[in-house]
């Protein structure tokens, strides 16, 4: 690699961990923690007090209703994440954006989250 990709790659890196060194997820209140790539979006719902992934959803994962990048795929993606930690119990959530701004499809994908009762 190139000298200005290992840079990049770095400052990736180094925003990822100034956002999540303040965030711990819980049994009651499971860090939910989203990454997108070129292609897709996926989030994951975290228990880091046992070190368990609790559910994984994506517009890659079975039953996507949109299977893209795109505002639409972020909501199917929220929904998704919404009735799992409503069957859960789950009423309240930390909010994992990663390295990512709050912005277009992470703001999406939270409004819609936010939207079905849990709380932010």
């Amino acid at each position: 690699m190139s000298s200005r990709l290992l840079y990049r790659e770095k400052i990736r890196k180094k925003r990822a961990l100034r956002v999540r060194k303040r965030l711990k997820g819980t049994g009651k209140r499971p860090r939910v923690c989203v990454s997108k790539s070129l292609r897709n979006i996926s989030v994951q719902v975290i228990d880091d007090d046992k070190g368990v992934t609790l559910a994984g959803f994506g517009t890659l994962s079975k039953g996507a209703t949109v299977p893209k990048r795109s505002k639409e795929g972020a909501r199917s993606v929220g929904q998704k994440v919404a009735e799992f930690l409503k069957e859960a119990g789950v009423e309240e959530v930390v909010f994992d954006r990663g390295r990512f701004r709050y912005h277009g499809l992470i703001a999406e994908l939270a409004d819609v989250i936010r939207g079905n009762g849990i709380k932010l």
